[in-house]
């Protein structure tokens, strides 16, 4: 299996548990762009039943996030929504517009 073949492999099996709380560490890290799509819309349906806490460099995948928090040299720096950190030009708009993703 390939290294997004086993991460898929992964959560499917953590899903299958039907916990209340998942937790997912670089979840898309090994995904091509059209998988972490898929799974973003899997996390996005998931998440009106259950506790998602979701640690990423990809800022596409924290973009559904309800709440994001973000942290430099182990420092919180920002905390909010998508949009609102988006506006508020700090850092997390600044990694997302480095890593060429589309805002809004």
């Amino acid at each position: 299996l390939s290294g997004g073949q086993r991460q898929l492999v992964a959560l499917a099996r953590a899903l299958a548990g039907d916990p209340p709380i998942l937790i997912l560490d670089e979840a898309s890290s090994a995904l091509d762009s059209a998988v972490e799509q898929q799974l973003a819309a899997t996390i996005r349906n998931l998440s009106a039943e259950k506790t998602i806490i979701i640690s990423a460099h990809r800022p596409a995948t924290l973009a559904i996030a309800d709440r994001i928090y973000v942290l430099e040299q182990g420092e919180l720096v920002e905390q909010g929504d998508h949009e609102s950190l988006i506006t508020a030009s700090g850092l997390y708009a600044r990694l997302f517009q480095q890593k060429g993703v589309m805002t809004g």
